[in-house]
């Protein structure tokens, strides 16, 4: 395996991971909402801080701009705010565990815009993968079905999202070969997304008064943020097939830090076991 692509992945499911946890932490004080019009703009003033620095528009394509610009819209912006509600009523683990369908959206998705066909490896590994997501989904739980259906349904979009826009990405790539400003035009279009609809709900009261718990938001778009730019990496190097089952380790590195963070208290066998599963699926596909 490429280390040239394995860490930058790896790397990126553990910022994934980590802000997960952190989020499930300032969701006890803020709306999905209110938390996303927080970490999406950290992360998108980050990148304007780090621009004149780190961006290099010599190559610069205005196929590849389109491209990030229209990823931005979908990823991490509605991404962002579908996990946090999916995180706030079912907690990291199982977000976590159900962002590991991404990969099955992905390589599909890299069949059709890219023409990568799977290895039989990797095909088995995303079957492994729905299994272990399945059994999460057939868990016990303690709210009601309507509720937990509208949960799931929210998380299952937000993996489709994942997947369909990391094959436009990795085109855009193929025009102007920059992650960082891929990076950067994708969280400045999404910061854009996140504050109009913040303004639209909530008006200017959602973005003047920072609310208790909003901390927790800041490392949280951080770490999101860095993320990102890692998966870019990671995708300019590599295929599609490849990366994104390594970034969907993270339900791996989710279940450590709640561990580390929150005590780890709540979550049964069943979903334990299809945490464990989903990321045994991940790694077949490295070895077919």
């Amino acid at each position: 395996m490429d280390m040239a692509v394995t860490a930058p992945a790896l790397g990126a499911a553990a910022c994934l991971g980590l802000g997960l946890v952190l989020t499930q932490l300032g969701l006890r004080h803020l709306s999905p909402l209110r938390g996303a019009c927080i970490s999406v703009p950290s992360s998108a003033l980050a990148y304007i801080a780090l621009a004149p620095f780190v961006l290099d528009l010599d190559a610069f394509d205005a196929r590849g701009a389109v491209l990030f610009a229209i990823s931005g819209c979908l990823f991490p912006a509605t991404v962002t705010l579908l996990t946090f509600e999916g995180n706030r009523r079912l907690g990291p683990s199982i977000a976590g565990a159900l962002g590991n369908l991404s990969p099955v959206f992905a390589i599909l998705m890299a069949v059709v815009l890219l023409s990568e066909i799977p290895r039989s490896g990797q095909l088995a590994g995303l079957a492994v993968i729905l299994a272990g997501v399945l059994l999460i989904i057939g868990a016990p739980r303690d709210m009601p079905q309507r509720f937990f259906g509208w949960a799931i349904l929210l998380l299952l979009l937000a993996s489709f999202i994942r997947g369909l826009v990391q094959p436009a990405v990795k085109i855009g790539l193929a025009y102007w070969p920059n992650p960082f400003a891929a990076s950067f035009i994708a969280y400045i279009m999404s910061a854009i997304v996140i504050l109009s609809t913040g303004l639209a709900r909530e008006g200017r009261t959602a973005l003047l008064h920072p609310p208790p718990g909003w901390q927790w938001f800041v490392p949280v778009g951080l770490l999101n943020g860095f993320s990102v730019i890692l998966i870019y990496v990671a995708l300019m190097r590599g295929s599609v097939a490849v990366v994104a089952p390594l970034v969907a380790c993270y339900p791996l590195a989710t279940l450590v830090f709640s561990r580390l963070l929150l005590g780890a208290g709540g979550i049964g066998w069943r979903v334990a076991l299809g945490v464990g599963i989903t990321v045994a699926g991940v790694a077949v596909p490295l070895r077919g």
